[in-house]
């Protein structure tokens, strides 16, 4: 079952959750990443996520920081400190533009 606000987005843009979801060819650096060579944004950011939690990556004095280890710095443009709110805007950069 869905939450009502992404109900609301489906109902009112389905080609936004389509961005989401569609397989995409990824390139190389986000393929050694991920393990694999299509996914879709949101299983991108998915993967990124759950390395992070992993490898205990986020700052503990302030949990909204990522600390960027060697392999993470690779798909995050080299940033040794990221802020969670710009991390779907990076891994989003990985992925082609949609045509209209």
């Amino acid at each position: 079952m869905l939450p009502q606000r992404m109900k609301k987005a489906v109902i009112d843009n389905p080609k936004k959750l389509a961005n989401l979801i569609d397989l995409v060819n990824l390139p190389s650096t986000v393929r050694e990443f991920v393990g694999q060579s299509q996914i879709s944004r949101l299983g991108c950011f998915l993967s990124v996520w759950s390395y992070i939690k992993a490898n205990n990556l986020q700052d503990p004095n302030n949990r909204n920081i990522v600390n960027c280890d060697e392999k993470l710095k690779r798909i995050l443009l080299g940033k040794p400190q990221v802020d969670l709110a710009e991390l779907p805007s990076l891994v989003k950069l990985h992925f082609p533009k949609e045509p209209k």
